[in-house]
């Protein structure tokens, strides 16, 4: 490393977040720019130490030591290679990665780990205003096909991987636009569309074809697909939304997240002029308290709600890594994001038992009871704690409970794929599924996840794909699909 005893020298520093009453006017990223000199100091800080567990933290198998060394010798051509090599889209991670390499950091046993994440993204950043992303068109061509169903991060990675091993691939995407969850599911102040827009312009003019607003398996059928194409990735992910089935769920002002957010965001594309329920003036409850339900949080702050509340039914997390989850795991601790700062009150270890209404079929409150965690054989619980019942007046209510898997829809019982005991798309050790030339990855095969999990599996299937098309491949396959995270 260029500064051995950069760690000693330099606290862990991260970008100024733009004042809230200032970036509640608007839905750009919250964060201002960090100064290059600053983004060098922090690369400083990995501090060669022998066994980097963050390229095991990361699925993608980041040589982060290796890029962090260059930027801080200001080498940051090569160091977008080095990324590269590794990760299809380090602007996507850099900005919606939780950074499970940074809880893996060795420098976060006793200290706080190194700004890996704000690094990656200043890496990628800079590479595009360079100029030096490019597209990579494949040298010759190998006379196969393959369908990718799904645009998000899972289905991106496997097409680009096969469409640069020489495969004609067309993506189809059921919404109008690309994407997927990154497009309508990720508001644009956490990441804004324009990055998602370039990427698939470099994927375009290298010969990936993209169809829009099919549904496949209506549209086009399972048969028709199978018959033009030598291989087909699903890349669907895990779309089917948890509810929570209790009395008054079905009073109108009650919806899931993902009911909410994307109109959230066409509006911002320019698609709607209103959203069709926002949450302005509203009293608003989001029960939930994930990445998701922070989303909508900062949505409904940007649409000046009149309060918000966000219900967790677990118990509040400790301020700093739990004993259960010690180093190089995924910590459980409290976390804040940018959304948390703007406003609102988070309330832990409460249990919805039922909506109320106004009298005219539209929710008016939820009626709560405070819960203890309990454990029987390993079996976890929740006990009503006796008069700690309370009444909230709400006229909107955001469900943000997380996905129970992959839809069952038309195109996987036409195909014929199976599922496992968790109802995911049941795949071999190869990525395929149970009917031959049918392939899956991301959350569709491995259950909700998160998008550096997606994209290491896209490129890991894109492995197996051009394998069993070619008789052997020099893609990378960073995981397989028994691997786990460091949980």
């Amino acid at each position: 490393m260029g500064d051995r005893t950069g760690f000693m020298k330099h606290d862990r520093a991260l970008p100024e977040r733009r004042p809230v009453p200032v970036r509640l006017r608007d839905w750009r990223e919250v964060y201002k720019p960090f100064d290059i000199d600053a983004v060098r100091t922090q690369a400083s800080r990995c501090m060669d130490c022998g066994i980097p567990f963050c390229n095991s933290g990361c699925p993608l198998g980041n040589l982060i030591p290796d890029w962090n060394d260059l930027v801080y010798r200001d080498h940051w051509r090569d160091a977008i290679e080095r990324l590269h090599a590794t990760n299809n889209f380090p602007e996507f991670t850099g900005r919606l990665c939780p950074a499970p390499c940074e809880a893996a950091c060795v420098l976060g046993i006793n200290e706080d780990p190194v700004t890996i994440k704000q690094v990656e993204v200043e890496i990628i950043d800079r590479a595009w205003d360079e100029g030096w992303v490019r597209p990579m068109p494949p040298a010759e061509h190998t006379g196969h096909s393959v369908a990718v169903v799904g645009s998000g991060p899972a289905g991106l990675a496997a097409a680009q991987q096969l469409t640069r091993a020489g495969h004609e691939v067309v993506c189809f995407e059921r919404a109008d636009r690309l994407g997927g969850l990154l497009r309508y599911g990720i508001p644009e102040f956490k990441m804004e569309k324009r990055f998602l827009d370039r990427r698939l312009e470099q994927m375009s003019a290298e010969g990936t074809r993209f169809v829009t607003g099919t549904d496949v398996g209506i549209d086009i059928t399972a048969g028709a697909l199978r018959e033009h194409f030598d291989a087909v990735v699903l890349a669907g992910g895990a779309t089917a939304w948890r509810d929570l089935p209790i009395p008054g769920r079905e009073l109108q002002g009650i919806h899931q997240a993902m009911e909410f957010l994307p109109p959230a965001n066409r509006v911002v594309e320019g698609d709607l002029q209103h959203h069709p329920f926002p949450a302005t003036d509203r009293d608003v409850i989001i029960i939930g308290g994930g990445d998701t339900g922070a989303d909508c949080l900062g949505t409904v702050h940007r649409q000046r709600c009149a309060s918000v509340q966000q219900f967790e039914i677990m118990p509040r997390p400790p301020d700093e890594r739990a004993s259960s989850t010690p180093w190089p795991t995924w910590p459980l601790m409290m976390r804040t994001s940018s959304a948390h700062e703007e406003g609102g009150e988070r309330r832990y270890a409460i249990q919805t038992q039922r909506f109320t209404d106004d009298g005219e079929g539209r929710v008016a409150g939820l009626r709560t009871v405070r819960v203890e965690q309990r454990f029987d054989n390993g079996r976890m619980s929740f006990e009503p704690v006796p008069g700690t019942e309370e009444n909230h007046p709400a006229q909107l209510v955001l469900l943000a409970l997380g996905f129970v898997g992959p839809e069952r829809s038309r195109l996987m019982e036409d195909l014929g794929v199976t599922f496992d005991e968790r109802g995911n798309v049941a795949r071999n050790d190869h990525w395929m599924t149970s009917t031959d030339g049918t392939f899956v990855c991301g959350d569709m095969g491995r259950g909700q996840s998160l998008i550096v999990w997606a994209i290491a599996e896209g490129r890991s299937c894109a492995a197996a794909v051009d394998h069993w098309l070619e008789g052997r491949t020099f893609l990378p396959a960073p995981v397989t699909p028994t691997d786990q995270p460091l949980r």
